[in-house]
């Protein structure tokens, strides 16, 4: 069976017609593929955040990584971009729901689309991926340790966001939360608070709590790392995608 991906950098039209960067990655397969927008990380749009993208396409997936920060440095370095969004206060909600309305719509005007695209974030990412769920039309969402789902940012937090528990209600698709133990933001009480508020509102979802871990345990090259979590999380985010964007 022929085997092969196309990885590249692309253009996509995103919030207010903005023209931004972003990373795509798909098998050079027929089709019909699930699509899923991944959303960085407030480290931003970095080494780590491809390989992901590239792993989703590996399994199966036409997925697209837009570039959060290209406004405030375009062409710069991850780790520079990153500064400069933190500067002030990330990325605004509004822009950020445009942005991956735009890259949904890249994934299905790919011919190979079957129409359902999902999204998937880690750290502030997961907030968004919430957040997008919340407000455009998608087919499944996965959380990863996203913080101020629930609650506000501490006093000095470089995020200047609001909890969206007032759009729990407004939730499209399924929900996979995975979060760890020791994590302080969400700590385990603001992912049980999240819980209840889904549950009032009727809402599919599935958490798992990976005991050992706190934040950012997928990181492969950071200190967090937990390779049990994160082997149980990535088959809990394939059998999650693969019943709800699947073929």
């Amino acid at each position: 069976m022929y085997d092969a991906l196309l990885a590249e950098t692309v253009t996509l039209t995103g919030h207010d017609g903005d023209l931004i960067e972003a990373y795509s990655a798909r098998p050079l397969t027929p089709g019909p593929l699930g699509g899923v927008v991944v959303i960085h990380h407030m480290p931003g749009y970095d080494r780590a955040s491809k390989e992901i993208t590239r792993r989703l396409a590996a399994e199966g997936y036409a997925a697209v990584c837009p570039n959060l920060y290209s406004r405030e440095a375009p062409g710069a370095a991850p780790d520079d971009a990153a500064a400069a969004a933190r500067a002030q206060g990330g990325v605004p909600d509004a822009r950020l729901v445009g942005d991956v309305a735009g890259a949904a719509r890249y994934l299905r005007g790919l011919p190979s689309s079957n129409q359902r695209v999902g999204t998937i974030g880690y750290c502030s990412g997961g907030r968004q991926s919430v957040l997008a769920a919340c407000n455009l039309d998608v087919q499944a969402a996965v959380d990863c340790y996203g913080a101020f789902v629930i609650g506000s940012p501490p006093a000095g937090f470089p995020l200047a966001v609001e909890p969206l528990t007032p759009l729990l209600g407004d939730l499209s698709a399924p929900l996979l939360g995975l979060f760890g133990a020791d994590d302080q933001h969400p700590a385990p009480a603001e992912t049980a608070e999240l819980e209840t508020e889904l549950t009032k509102h009727g809402k599919t979802y599935e958490f798992h709590t990976f005991e050992g871990a706190g934040h950012a345990f997928f990181a492969v090259d950071r200190p967090s790392y937990r390779p049990e979590a994160a082997v149980e999380g990535w088959n809990l985010v394939l059998d999650f995608f693969g019943r709800h964007l699947a073929g």
